[in-house]
């Protein structure tokens, strides 16, 4: 049986007449690194700042670690560390300032993990410099710090990778792995640089105007993400002809560009390509590739419309 540390139970959050969350139920298990995909306004941060604490939902249950009254969820939170949209900083303190004075405020013992966990993020370069002065991505680092500070035993990060170069964002990527099958730290992050995502998580939650539409593992994902052949031949109306004559079964789509899209095709690439050569037809084209994260979530979106 799946244990969760994070789930919602029909949760819905109103700002005034503005629903910000409708009826969502997340389920996040122990171990995991959950992605939560939505585009900006779909309620991620909303939800993100629901399980930490920093507003309340208008109606539906919050449970963390199995618990869900009130005086429980705040004692849960302690294990909790976030980093919900841009992170907060006094200017004027050094980066080791600032992240000694979140470890004095919280309680936690042991000076030394200060520097622990600006080396474990990558910032311990920057530790003198005031953070006024500090980078975006170099902000993002510090956030994160914060937030692991004290040890947790669930990470809610919201969009962690923000202002990052590819190299750090690959360090980050590695830090999260590491976090999560040394340590055993539970992470629920959110994205819209989705390929990156893909890489990172191995469950995925999808939000779109405050409904979460389908929780679904990176397993599954990688079985229902459609395959698709892309051809071009010379002459498009013949070709189109000749594929609903021999291979009905097929679902095909013309793009813009003239490229016939087929999906899932029934066979192999070389029938389609001697099916061309057979009525000599020219074949500019002939890829075959798997739909990414961005277009499934599109599709999703659209209601799972076939492409045929």
């Amino acid at each position: 049986m799946k244990e969760y540390v994070i789930e919602t139970r029909n949760v819905t959050k109103s700002y005034g007449s503005v629903l910000a969350l409708n009826q969502v139920s997340l389920h996040v298990e122990r171990g995991s690194i959950y992605g939560l995909i939505g585009d900006n306004g779909a309620g991620k941060s909303t939800l993100l700042k629901l399980l930490a604490g920093h507003v309340f939902a208008t109606s539906g249950e919050i449970s963390l670690f199995d618990k869900h009254h009130p005086k429980e969820l705040e004692h849960s939170r302690r294990q909790i560390g976030t980093m919900i949209e841009s992170p907060g900083f006094f200017p004027d303190l050094t980066v080791s300032q600032m992240l000694e004075y979140c470890r004095i405020q919280r309680g936690i013992p042991g000076k030394t993990k200060v520097e622990e966990t600006l080396k474990l993020t990558g910032i311990w370069e920057k530790k003198n410099s005031k953070c006024k002065n500090l980078s975006l991505g170099q902000k993002q680092r510090l956030g994160l710090a914060i937030a692991m500070i004290g040890d947790p035993k669930i990470l809610i990060l919201d969009e962690p990778i923000n202002g990052l170069d590819p190299s750090g964002i690959l360090e980050l990527r590695n830090l999260f792995h590491q976090l999560n099958e040394e340590k055993h730290i539970t992470i629920l992050l959110s994205s819209h640089i989705l390929t990156e995502l893909q890489q990172t998580a191995d469950t995925f939650g999808f939000l779109s105007h405050g409904r979460l539409l389908e929780e679904i593992s990176a397993e599954k994902l990688q079985e229902q993400c459609t395959d698709y052949l892309n051809i071009m031949v010379s002459d498009l109306e013949t070709y189109t002809a000749l594929l609903e004559k021999h291979y009905p079964e097929d679902c095909y789509k013309v793009l813009p560009d003239q490229t016939i899209q087929i999906s899932n095709p029934k066979r192999d690439s070389k029938h389609y390509s001697q099916l061309a050569a057979d009525h000599k037809l020219v074949l500019a084209k002939l890829e075959e590739r798997r739909a990414t994260l961005e277009e499934y979530y599109m599709n999703l979106k659209q209601g799972g419309e076939k492409t045929c």
